[in-house]
Order: structure tokens, then sequence, then C-alpha cells
């Protein structure tokens, strides 16, 4: 069987590395805002091309600090993608604010740019843009639109660490960005950890007292703040990760590079090829009217695949009262897509398998 995604074979070159900064920190008796955390948030604000860098929990809440620190008033709409995890509208709902949905691109099933402008009103604030699957959304559009509207820019870039928007880091375009390095991401921790990236000085100041009881120094309290912090273990391990990022990312490249020339099966809708070297390729994410059953066939090969994700945002029983929209792109992809294996660890000969497998399928 090759597995969707092996994370013992995805940690093992680090296994020296991160048992002795883990022992590190135990030794440390320093667990919560350290050096370990300071350490990561300069590299990681580096890396990514941004001035600052907020480590926090978890990826839900790097979005939710963003949205706390500009503290829009209730009831204030935020235009979101309709074709997302739940995880990029979930922080909206939190906040009394009122999530607009926003039907993708069928290419490239994120939000369609050229859609937003429709649903903008006169209590719209902010966009969040989710660069799904690994690929950046269209970025100059979406902030050309912000600038003319007076609006915030906020990217989800869970599933984006080291992509590109035309030579241009995730993390440095939006006015503030949200990563998640849960376990299974490109740069992935040993448990949640998130950050947020932003060159607002001034928003980034706010989101560190946020995430620390709205405290920065300690019992004195400025906001009516959260207990969201990066640990000193979680922050240790992304440090003994970073380095490698870019080169796990070329591997993953490579690994699309070869689906899209070599993948000929007849009705499979491949993802678009026009930015290979700039996608992270979190995942790689097909379509097919007849998915079932090339789920089937893969499995009964020994294929190992995943959906991401079967029931939109506005079908699920959480979001009842959005269950009346009708959003027909965004329904036919999440009835049609699914995952194949992509991943650093995966052998020469395992990505030989899975394509033959594929074009096999009848």
């Amino acid at each position: 069987m090759i597995p969707f995604l092996d994370l013992n074979e995805i940690n093992n070159p680090y296994l020296g590395a991160i048992e002795e900064a883990s022992l590190r920190v135990l030794r440390s008796g320093w667990y919560i805002l350290g050096e370990e955390l300071l350490a990561f948030e300069k590299s990681f604000a580096e890396y990514c091309e941004a001035k600052n860098c907020v480590g926090v929990a978890n990826g839900l809440d790097a979005i939710g600090l963003i949205l706390r620190a500009y503290d829009f008033p209730e009831g204030c709409e935020i235009i979101v993608p309709a074709n997302t995890y739940i995880a990029s509208v979930l922080p909206v709902s939190y906040l009394n604010l009122v999530p607009v949905l926003v039907e993708p691109d069928p290419a490239t099933m994120l939000i369609d740019p050229y859609k937003i402008e429709e649903c903008i009103t006169p209590l719209t604030r902010a966009i969040i843009c989710v660069d799904l699957y690994g690929r950046s959304c269209e970025m100059d559009v979406i902030m050309d639109i912000a600038v003319r509207y007076h609006l915030k820019v906020i990217t989800d870039a869970a599933q984006a660490h080291g992509s590109f928007y035309k030579n241009k880091k995730t993390g440095s375009i939006a006015h503030a960005t949200a990563f998640s390095f849960y376990p299974t991401k490109n740069l992935g921790a040993l448990g949640d950890a998130g950050a947020v990236t932003t060159s607002d000085a001034e928003l980034a100041e706010k989101i560190e007292y946020l995430r620390n009881y709205g405290s920065k120094e300690k019992y004195k309290n400025d906001y009516k703040g959260v207990n969201s912090r990066l640990d000193e273990i979680q922050a240790a391990i992304l440090n003994v990760k970073l380095p490698f990022l870019d080169r796990d990312n070329k591997k993953r490249r490579e690994i699309a590079r070869r689906y899209l020339t070599e993948i000929k099966l007849r009705n499979l809708v491949l993802p678009p090829a026009d930015h290979i070297d700039e996608d992270a390729w979190h995942l790689f994410v097909v379509r097919h009217t007849e998915r079932v059953s090339l789920i089937q066939h893969l499995d009964k090969a020994g294929v190992q695949t995943n959906v991401h994700y079967p029931l939109p945002v506005h079908k699920q029983k959480a979001y009842g009262n959005l269950n009346y929209l009708e959003l027909p792109i965004t329904e036919k992809i999440h009835d049609q897509v699914l995952s194949l294996p992509l991943n650093p660890v995966l052998t020469d000969s395992e990505v030989s398998y899975i394509i033959n497998v594929v074009n096999k399928f009848e």
C-alpha cells in the first residue's frame, strides 16, 4: 500500500535533531514565550519576506487573531471563498461577523477574484483569500480591489508554505497572512502550531498582546485577549525543519510536474500547470465525475487517496443558516475532487506506479 501520507517517514530524517532540540527546551526550564519562539519568529519572517511574525497556537487562531486585531464592528461582512475548509470561515463567525461566500474559479478552484467585487457592500471590511492546495490566489487583482474599496486582505496560507506569487513569497503580500503548522503541512510541527506574518508592525504588536491574554507585561492587560501561544517545543521543532522546506517543496514540484505530464486519463481534470514552480503543492487535487469508482480502483491497486473536501461550508450542519445558498461551482468541485499522494518521501517508482494505476482506470 502506498499511503496518502506517512508522517513517520516525513519526520524520520529530523528525529535526531528534533530530540536534541526538545531536550534543550526541557532542560532550559522555559516552555512558553522563550528564545526558541523568538528564533522561529525571526527566521520565518525572513523566510516569508515579511517584517514581522507572531507565533500562535494554531492556524485557526491565526485567522481569528488577525480579525480580532482589526476590531471590525459586529455585523460587518467578510468575504471568504466558498470552496475552502471550514476553518477559514469559523473565526469570522466567532466574532459575530458575517461570512459572504464567493464562488471559485473552476480551473484553479481558488476564490474567483472577478466575482469578489459584485459581493462588496457598505458593510464589507475584509477579504480572506485561501491559498488552497498550495497555490497562491490572484493577489494583484484582489489587492487592487482592496485598495479601491478600503478593505483589508487576509491570506489563509495554511497549505502554502513556500509558495510564490509573481516572485513574491506567500506571507509578504496580503496585509496579514495566517499559517498553520499542523503535522501534515509542508512545514509541519509535531502538534498544533500556527503563525501570523505581516509587515504592519502595529498589527503584529497587537496580535502579540492578544495571543497572551491581551498582555505584554505580566498582570497588565491592555486588551481582552485569548491564550494562543506557539510553545517552545513546537517552535524548536519548526526551527529544525524550516531550513529544509525549500528542498522538500522542490521534490513536491518535481512530482507534480510528472503527474501533470504523464497522467493521461480521459475525463480527469488536472490542476493548472502554469505555476508549477510557484505552487507549494501541498495537495495534488484532481477531479472526476466517477470519483467513488476511481477511489475504489486506486485502493484496490494499493494507492491510498483522500478527499479535500467532501462537503462545502454552506452545506454543513454548523452553517444551517447558509444551507439555502446555491453555489453550483463549489458544489460540483466538492462532488468531484480527489487528492492523489504527493509528498517528499514518495519514491520515483511509487510515483510511476501511481501514474500507471490512474491511467488504467476505465
